[in-house]
């Protein structure tokens, strides 16, 4: 019988802050919108509170069961991108969870799908 291991999430969250020094935060969410495990890198500063946080964590996890309903037609989601002034903030649904991590916004386009992709190896058994 092969035993599967649970992947550590902490290990997990951490490679994924190590890839690039411009990483700013990295999460794992549960279904439900529970951060199961999180970090901010050192030496950066959070730009939203802990209450703000978890609050965007269930967001997340909402609209990740309402984009379920294009499946079917449009395909699945591969990640989600959003840009803004003071964030790069970026989501990947792997089978079971939510990967949420965020990035300083002046990193250039083929760095941060170089990111995902490798994110998306790391984080392929959650």
């Amino acid at each position: 019988m092969v035993s599967s291991k649970k992947p550590d999430l902490l290990d997990v969250v951490k490679k994924i802050l190590n890839l690039d020094s411009k990483m700013r935060f990295a999460a794992i969410i549960d279904p439900k919108g529970n951060i199961l495990e999180a970090i901010m890198k050192t030496g950066k500063t959070s730009l939203k509170t802990q209450k703000g946080e978890e609050h965007f964590c269930k967001q997340v996890a909402q609209r990740r069961s309402m984009r379920k309903e294009f499946d079917r037609s449009l395909g699945k989601v591969r990640y989600v991108h959003v840009e803004r002034e003071k964030v790069s903030q970026m989501v990947i649904y792997t089978k079971r969870n939510t990967v949420y991590f965020t990035m300083e916004p002046e990193m250039p386009i083929d760095t941060k799908i170089r990111l995902i992709t490798r994110i998306k190896k790391i984080t392929a058994d959650l």
